[in-house]
């Protein structure tokens, strides 16, 4: 008797713990950059729930809340977030904090675009192609590449010509491959600044409003995607708290002398 209530008990502790678990659909990009290694242990310790990452490109993450298989999306593609609740599977899209998009690419710079008049990145597009240099793409549909594909088209350029490299790999494995190959590529600030140590890499062209990179947390919808709602919406709350905003504000000011994110006025 004493051995099938032990058994009784445990499946309840099982399905307690089960049921204080969130998981976040996110980027690779906050990913490397860390930042989820200093809010996710902070905010276990204070509610209890315990969060399960996956990290792929924004356009994947959508795909896998769809799925029901996430509870929360962190993520940063607008156009794609506000389709995903225009569809019915979101219900709220809150701008959480921002950095920007650089291009970065080999320090001899092939294709002469660290000496544009102005931080033009449709520009530095066009003579990375003109030059016929190296550039590799995120080519997954993450935030990144979305935001690539838009200067490219913005530029009158198809992407598939030659030099251009699709990897399909997330920000890091990128930034890895660029230094390695003496190309250039599109990524986050925060994802650079957390690698550039051991990148051949430079900053060649920034501070564009082509190149703001925002990042939301998108609250998904209970009557379209079965999920834990009330968790995910702690998760949220306890974000937007003053220690959730804080993690967010300082990160990278000890290691890196500058905050890797800026905050979004809380609404």
């Amino acid at each position: 008797m004493k051995k099938y209530i032990f058994i009784f008990l445990m499946f309840i502790l099982m399905s307690c713990s089960s049921s204080q678990t969130i998981t976040l659909a996110t980027t690779t990009s906050l990913q490397d950059s860390g930042l989820l290694d200093s809010l996710i242990p902070e905010f276990e310790k204070d509610t209890g729930i315990k969060v399960k990452v996956i990290a792929r490109g924004t356009g994947e993450a959508l795909e896998i809340a769809k799925r029901g298989d996430a509870d929360l999306l962190f993520v940063h593609s607008k156009e794609k977030e506000e389709e995903f609740i225009k569809r019915g599977y979101g219900l709220k899209r809150i701008e959480i904090m921002y950095n920007d998009f650089l291009i970065v690419g080999p320090p001899r710079d092939p294709a002469n675009i660290k000496n544009l008049a102005y931080n033009d990145p449709i520009k530095a597009f066009k003579l990375i192609y003109e030059n016929k240099a190296k550039f590799i793409s995120r080519g997954d549909e993450s935030g990144t590449h979305q935001r690539e594909k838009k200067i490219w088209q913005e530029a009158n350029i198809d992407q598939k010509w030659e030099n251009y490299i699709d990897s399909g790999l997330g920000m890091g494995q990128v930034l890895n491959m660029a230094s390695e190959k003496g190309a250039y590529t599109l990524t986050d600030r925060a994802t650079y600044i957390t690698m550039k140590n051991s990148l051949n890499l430079d900053v060649l062209s920034q501070n564009s409003s082509l190149l703001i990179n925002q990042y939301s947390i998108v609250l998904l919808n209970p009557n379209k995607i079965h999920h834990n709602y009330d968790l995910a919406k702690k998760f949220v709350d306890w974000i937007l708290s003053d220690k959730g905003q804080k993690i967010i504000k300082e990160y990278g000011l000890d290691k890196y002398g500058q905050p890797l994110f800026n905050l979004n006025k809380k609404r």
